[in-house]
């Protein structure tokens, strides 16, 4: 499979790379470094990613020698996308990467990549719709590589993203129709980032009433029941309470 990519990247050495410092597009863009590829990654910032990712965008890109752009774009002026309708994500990937197109043409890229890996079902996804619309190119899913073959190659590689839990944005923890703002995004941020700091992983936290609902993997429930006091200290700042989902979270999703 690696050099069915090799072959793919050597086919196709000049183009824009949508980064957003995860464990597929970290892969995609190291393989890039390693044809020798003419290749910016673009990080596209908006509320909707948390500081971390971010973070982990630069630390990877100076590891790799590579060059990496941040374009900055406030996707809550889009009335449509901050009133998250169903499929908010088919607006949003096209804010986002008309905005990236837009500096990448600018910086002489005619092509655009991302990360999308053979994994991911394009049936379900309103986002894979406008990727399609916008004829940006998958060369991980081209080249049927899964998510699972790009935790190992990732691995053997030396990249520290080889292990790190699939992240969904942070608007995704809202449910549809109810209204996106600003301060809510920071809430689930804050929330997340304390659960990190007492080691839970590969969670989620959605918002539920008023209330911070936890999505935990199995084996952190006895963690969370024993915590439950010190959780809802954590949390009383901005949610209502906190309620555990008693079905267990599954990784990578």
């Amino acid at each position: 499979m690696t050099q069915v990519l090799d072959q793919y990247l050597q086919e196709h050495s000049h183009f824009a790379l949508a980064f957003s410092g995860g464990v597929d597009s970290a892969y995609l863009l190291y393989a890039a470094v390693q044809n020798h590829c003419d290749v910016t990654a673009y990080f596209v910032k908006t509320p909707f990613q948390p500081e971390f990712e971010l973070r982990d965008a630069q630390k990877l890109s100076r590891q790799l020698n590579a060059s990496l752009k941040i374009i900055t774009l406030n996707v809550l002026e889009d009335p449509v996308i901050a009133s998250n309708p169903a499929n908010r994500c088919y607006y949003c990937k096209k804010a986002l990467f008309h905005a990236l197109a837009d500096q990448a043409v600018k910086d002489g890229y005619s092509v655009i990549f991302d990360g999308t890996n053979a994994s991911d079902q394009a049936d379900d996804r309103p986002g894979m719709k406008a990727l399609a619309e916008l004829n940006v190119r998958s060369p991980l899913r081209e080249c049927r590589l899964t998510k699972q073959e790009i935790r190992r190659l990732s691995r053997e590689a030396g990249l520290f993203t080889y292990d790190k839990p699939s992240y969904a944005c942070l608007a995704t923890r809202i449910p549809s129709g109810s209204l996106i703002t600003s301060e809510l995004l920071s809430a689930i941020e804050n929330a997340e980032q304390k659960l990190s700091v007492l080691g839970y992983r590969d969670f989620r936290i959605r918002v539920f009433h008023g209330y911070a609902r936890l999505q935990l993997l199995e084996s952190q429930f006895s963690q969370a029941i024993e915590q439950r006091t010190l959780l809802n200290q954590l949390l009383a700042q901005d949610f209502e309470g906190v309620l555990l989902d008693l079905t267990p979270r599954k990784g990578d999703d």
